[in-house]
Order: structure tokens, then C-alpha cells, then sequence
């Protein structure tokens, strides 16, 4: 069997708003941290409910700080999608949890 449907793994949606934002910031004495970061992490919080929000270098950083969070490890099971960037599966193991994965039938 055949499937005919684009999967837009990866595509983004960029306006000329973002990138203006990130210009700002590169012209700026601040890259990867400074008041911008800090308005992020605010705004972010406050839009999820959350006390507080941490911004980090990657998804994968971000993953890997969700499973210590968890208090994953040895002995643990994380059920991850098939179809997804390795990361997904790195950041259970780096905390020394087993991966499961799951097949996905879009």
C-alpha cells in the first residue's frame, strides 16, 4: 500500500516578525542569555501556568532535564514514538532508563 500524504516533519513557519526578533537580538550584547532569555522563560511560564521556565540550548537539553525532573532512571520504561528525532529515546537513556517504541500510523 501507498500513502500520498506529505508528513511536514521539520517544516517551519518563520514570519518576518521572527525574524526582526532575532535580529534585535544579534545586534544585541546579549545572545544566549540577558533579558530577552529571562522575558522568554517569563512569558512562557506565565502562558503554561507554570511558577517557572527554563530555557535550554537544545530540545534534546530540554528532554534530558525532563527525565531528571521525572527522577527517571535505572529501571524505568519510556514508551517513545517510532517516527521522531533520536533525542526522544537519547533522553531516557542518559538517565539510565529503557526505551519502548511505539509505532505510529499517521
Amino acid at each position: 500500500m501507498r500513502f500520498n500524504h506529505f508528513l511536514p516533519y521539520g517544516r517551519q513557519t518563520i514570519d518576518d516578525d521572527d525574524i526582526a526578533a532575532v535580529t534585535e537580538v544579534l545586534r544585541s550584547d546579549w545572545l544566549t542569555t540577558g533579558p530577552t532569555v529571562a522575558a522568554f522563560e517569563e512569558a512562557f511560564a506565565a502562558k503554561v501556568g507554570a511558577k517557572y521556565a527554563v530555557s535550554c540550548s537544545s530540545g534534546t537539553a530540554a528532554l534530558h532535564l525532563a527525565a531528571i525532573a521525572l527522577g527517571l532512571g535505572e529501571g524505568d520504561v519510556v514508551i517513545v514514538p517510532s517516527l521522531t528525532f533520536v533525542a526522544t529515546a537519547n533522553a531516557a537513556r542518559y538517565v539510565g532508563a529503557d526505551v519502548c517504541l511505539a509505532d505510529v500510523d499517521p
